[in-house]
């Protein structure tokens, strides 16, 4: 390569990419340095508008623009350091004919790992060929070294040695779990396809079709309407149920920046419109789209979809008044990613099936560090959710939990979210992704931590503080392995009681997927 061109996904959403340009440039900066020192002439793909106030492509539109009137034989290099929608860039990839390299800084302040990670599984469905990279400061010799790698091949050849296929094995579990369900067949209730731009959390129908999973496909405007035939006195009982449980609502008196308890009820509407919804058209998991839809309508989905995935719950009451999934998490796939739909369906029954707890989530892989307080060694993910996690999985249940508004920038109706620090313990990470026209799963262990008050708050400082927290050490997979593997900016995690009983659960898992037709890997497992 002599010449290589920059380009950056961003937000669909204006106040956004404002707020985050100068973080983006300042890894552009950093990005270019580095490839001028190997001699590459840099070029930026789409110029910087002075009236938007930010250099990002911020649609679908403005990627095709942009992409036609590049050479389309010169390598692009994709650099992010914030959240982006990858369908602004996805069309002009998939149709330029150089090689593509994906580039994220490592820090926590903006979810640029989670934007490229999210990417990543784009192209990877797709069939898109990509390489990708990470760095703190861009002169490390990891970076350095595999960007010039890449220069010189056009590829970069990760180490993958944490991945061993998953060969099959008889489970009497996944059996059984496999034979009842192969008898009916589950429905996921989707409201509204494709969040956020990510193309990676659409499952194909005809993947899912020799599974005997199916999509109802229900609109969002169908589920506002539903809110509005939820009486008052329904919200204002299940507001009562979550406080009488200590859940601390931190209330304020403007409702332009702060949370309120109208945004409350409106939310609790939501909740018990999308279980009625849910239930009379037989779904066995539901998503709400999250954004962008309905943020311009009423208030986030957040309280809700935390909720829903806890087994004790503000009961929701059927038109006959049968309660809906009494005692049960009612699966939910928050930002409507059918891939945790899927996922957390399969992990609700093969932890009923062991009689471990059952409540699932997915999280943003957001960022990793070290315990800087030196009481935990290793490297410690932070996984954090954009809103909402089951009760269960924090410390101290509904009262160690409390809701904070969502940040006006996103969600100008507000909205509480479900967070807390999540609990010590041993659980089971997975992620289904789609390749090559397939299903796959990653799997893997991992264990939570429990850091000391002023190391957590550090982490959430340099996150979104008002979002639920997971510390979490993987097992025998590094933080660049993990990064160079997974295709997805989402991963699926379930508490176990025990060491055992965890491994336990995903071999059982492993092996039903198995059975469902994927192809599952087993990330940093002795085989």
């Amino acid at each position: 390569m002599n010449k290589v061109y920059i380009a950056a996904s961003g937000d669909s959403r204006l106040p956004a990419n404002r707020l985050c340009w100068a973080a983006q440039k300042e890894t552009e900066d950093r990005v270019e340095a580095a490839l001028r020192g190997l001699g590459i002439e840099v070029e930026r793909a789409h110029p910087y508008d002075p009236e938007a106030g930010h250099g990002f492509l911020d649609s679908q539109k403005a990627g095709l623009d942009a992409f036609s009137k590049l050479d389309p034989s010169v390598p692009v290099v994709v650099v992010e350091a914030v959240w982006q929608y990858s369908h602004h860039i996805l069309p002009g990839l998939i149709q330029h004919e150089g090689p593509v390299l994906t580039v994220a800084n490592w820090s926590g302040q903006w979810p640029g790992l989670v934007g490229m990670l999210n990417l990543n599984g784009c192209l990877a469905k797709a069939g898109r060929e990509f390489s990708t990279l990470w760095s703190e400061e861009f002169t490390d010799a990891f970076f350095l070294d595999s960007l010039k790698e890449w220069t010189q091949t056009g590829t970069i050849y990760h180490d993958l040695s944490h991945v061993r296929p998953f060969g099959g094995a008889e489970d009497d579990a996944a059996n059984s779990i496999y034979t009842k369900h192969m008898s009916r067949g589950a429905i996921l209730g989707v409201f509204d396809e494709g969040c956020m731009g990510m193309y990676n959390a659409i499952i194909p129908d005809e993947l899912l079709f020799p599974i005997k999973f199916y999509k109802e496909r229900l609109s969002q405007s169908a589920l506002l309407y539903g809110m509005s035939r939820v009486s008052s006195d329904d919200a204002e009982r299940a507001f009562r149920w979550i406080e009488d449980r200590g859940f601390d609502f931190r209330f304020g008196p403007d409702g332009e920046t702060d949370l309120t308890k109208g945004q409350v009820i409106e939310q609790l509407k939501m909740y018990i419109a999308a279980g009625r919804i849910g239930h009379e058209h037989g779904c066995a998991a539901i998503g709400i789209q999250y954004q962008l839809g309905l943020k311009d309508m009423c208030c986030a989905s957040d309280l809700a979809e935390g909720l829903f995935n806890n087994s004790e719950r503000p009961p929701i009451y059927a038109a006959d008044g049968t309660e809906i999934l009494a005692g049960e998490p009612y699966t939910h796939f928050n930002e409507v990613d059918e891939c945790a739909g899927l996922d957390g369906l399969l992990t609700k029954w093969v932890h009923q099936q062991h009689g471990q707890p059952v409540e699932s989530t997915l999280h943003d892989l957001r960022w990793s560090d070290i315990d800087r307080s030196g009481t935990v060694d290793g490297e410690i993910w932070v996984l954090e959710i954009s809103g909402a996690a089951p009760p269960a999985h924090h410390i101290g249940v509904y009262a160690g939990s409390c809701g904070e508004r969502q940040a006006s920038m996103y969600f100008p109706y507000g909205g509480s979210t479900l967070s807390g620090i999540a609990k010590p313990g041993e659980i089971v990470w997975s992620r289904i992704y789609v390749e090559d026209n397939q299903l796959n799963m990653d799997i893997g262990r991992a264990t939570v931590v429990e850091l000391p008050v002023e190391e957590t708050q550090r982490r959430l400082d340099s996150t979104t503080k008002v979002w639920p927290i997971m510390h979490a050490r993987l097992h025998n997979v590094s933080r660049n392995q993990l990064m160079a593997k997974h295709k997805a900016n989402h991963i699926q995690v379930a508490y176990a009681n025990s060491s055992e009983e965890a491994d336990k659960c995903m071999k059982t898992k492993a092996a039903l997927a198995a059975q469902f037709g994927m192809a599952v890997n087993l990330c940093g497992v002795k085989a």
